[in-house]
């Protein structure tokens, strides 16, 4: 760490030895003005630890490095450690008080003023020194290492005093009430990186601290807190009520996830998952959601012209498109007189899959980007995965239509596309307004027509009050409409279960991994958090 202190101390070293004119240089002798003590082998004595203890602690207090390290059995290293100590350390006045010998080891008490900017604190410790007989000199000297200057600084180590990483940050909900870590035990993820990424803009200043510094240059133990900080507040678009039941609703099943957002707004009330990790996913979740995409298909279909909610599509029990790939409906259902409003009400695959070739190749990629914003880099205020809805052909887009193949969402985009269907126009998700750091946020191309907003409307409210949500939507009043799904997943035995609806002005979708049918596993959890909202 202190290479020009090195270099300076050689410099003067080999001065040194320049004028002296011989090669034995005796450095204690040189910065300690000639003293003629008497070098000699054996055990150091009780009056040489007291006297060399002494003299080295007066030199560090008066500032005297280049006299304090010749003190020592390594004075190279001692040097940068000593100048270090002041410069990195804003140490600018020291005292130190020696106690009682125990042998040749010398406890001391150390009074440091340190000062940083317009912070300043006295920093008071106890550390100790051991002197030893030099191998060559045979003189006492205090045997080195950096525990001398801090009983915690370990081997190679220095310190330093600079600001924390952040400043300290009280992180509120939208109506001012704070959210503490452990209180929302799947939203602490969230904290932290809301602390991480918003501490200079929250009004908040950095904690000061000296810190241990390991030899790679990373900070190790605090050993002293200058100043704490003042904490700054970030207010967010978090509700803590709806928070608190978003908690416990995914607390009662593994693997579950849900997000809750505002239709009107794109504001996130709710992010909870059951599973307790860094990884969320409700937010950063990468997974086919099953029909629950269906609203993004039967959008494009009903733009085009190609249905109608009254149109007859018959729902048979298999269908096969392009390549002859053959896809079946998760129940086995089948209704060959059925419209289409009450395919989607159903969850029909088969319905959905033979009117894959009346779509153009593309189209429900640019659909989804271009009216319901998928994957358009959201900046929502912690990181977060956007969607993919690949633009393939074949059977890829027969299973695309389905929401399965290489389509990816997770709690968060499917809340989003269920709130731009409520609205006809896309309102990328936030979690931090805008107005904190005035980031740009996506925006759609287009919205959805007026009579496409009523039709997916007409077909959700369906869906919630006689299809497959009726159960889990049972009661609900106002506003509602919802849609489920269950997504095949190689490998797994059972289907991820998919729910997403909204309640007036509020939209939520959930995931249950594994968890079956979309209106048994995941409708319990968004039923939960509407009620809530």
């Amino acid at each position: 760490m202190r290479a020009v202190g090195k270099v300076v101390f050689g410099a003067v070293l080999t001065g040194l030895l320049g004028i002296a004119g011989y090669g034995g240089y005796n450095l204690y002798t040189g910065v300690t003005g000639g003293d003629t003590t008497a070098a000699h082998d054996g055990p150091v004595t009780a009056d040489e630890t007291r006297r060399t203890a002494r003299e080295f602690l007066d030199a560090w207090a008066d500032g005297n490095d280049m006299l304090a390290a010749g003190l020592t059995n390594d004075a190279e290293s001692a040097i940068g450690a000593l100048s270090g100590y002041r410069d990195d350390g804003h140490v600018k006045r020291v005292t130190t008080t020696p106690g009682a010998a125990r042998g040749t080891t010398v406890p001391f008490t150390v009074k440091a003023e340190v000062t940083f900017g317009k912070a300043r604190s006295s920093w008071t410790y106890e550390s100790r020194l051991t002197v030893v007989r030099g191998r060559t000199t045979k003189k006492p000297l205090v045997d080195w290492r950096p525990s001398v200057l801090h009983p915690r600084l370990g081997a190679d180590e220095s310190l330093r005093t600079d600001l924390a990483d952040n400043p300290p940050v009280r992180v509120l909900d939208r109506d001012g009430k704070e959210l503490r870590q452990g209180r929302y035990p799947s939203l602490d993820p969230v904290l932290i990186a809301l602390r991480a990424r918003y501490g200079a803009d929250a009004g908040g200043t950095a904690r000061v601290e000296v810190a241990a510094v390991k030899p790679d240059g990373t900070s190790g133990a605090t050993l002293h807190v200058v100043t704490k900080g003042t904490p700054g507040t970030l207010r967010t678009t978090l509700d803590a009520g709806v928070q608190k039941s978003a908690e416990k609703a995914v607390a009662t099943r593994d693997g579950a996830s849900v997000v809750a957002l505002e239709p009107s707004t794109g504001e996130i009330l709710a992010v909870a998952n059951s599973d307790q990790a860094e990884f969320n996913a409700a937010l950063q979740g990468q997974t086919a959601p099953g029909s629950t995409f269906k609203i993004v298909t039967a959008a494009t279909l009903l733009e085009a012209g190609t249905v109608s909610p009254s149109r007859p599509v018959p729902c048979p029990r298999t269908a096969a498109y392009a390549q002859g790939m053959t896809f079946h409906n998760v129940e086995g259902s089948a209704n060959p007189g059925a419209t289409f409003a009450q395919d989607f009400a159903a969850s029909c695959n088969t319905a959905f899959v033979s009117l894959a070739g009346a779509v153009p190749d593309g189209a429900l990629a640019q659909e989804a980007r271009t009216v319901f914003g998928l994957g358009l880099n959201w900046r929502v205020g912690v990181t977060t995965f956007d969607g993919e809805v690949p633009g393939g052909s074949g059977d890829d887009k027969a299973a695309a239509m389905i929401g399965q193949g290489a389509v990816q969402m997770n709690p968060l985009t499917i809340a989003s596309v269920t709130a731009t269907a409520r609205t006809g126009t896309f309102k990328q998700p936030v979690i931090v307004p805008r107005s904190v750091d005035h980031r740009e946020i996506a925006t759609s191309d287009r919205s959805l027509s007026p009579a496409t907003v009523s039709q997916l409307k007409a077909m959700m409210r369906l869906t919630a009050t006689s299809g497959t949500a009726a159960r889990a939507m049972s009661g609900l009043t106002g506003d509602i409409g919802a849609k489920t799904g269950s997504a095949e997943i190689d490998g797994q035995p059972k289907t991820n279960a998919w729910f997403t609806a909204y309640r007036n002005d509020v939209a939520a979708a959930a995931v249950v991994t594994g968890g079956g049918h979309g209106g048994d596993a995941a409708g319990p959890v968004v039923r939960a958090v509407l009620e809530a909202g």
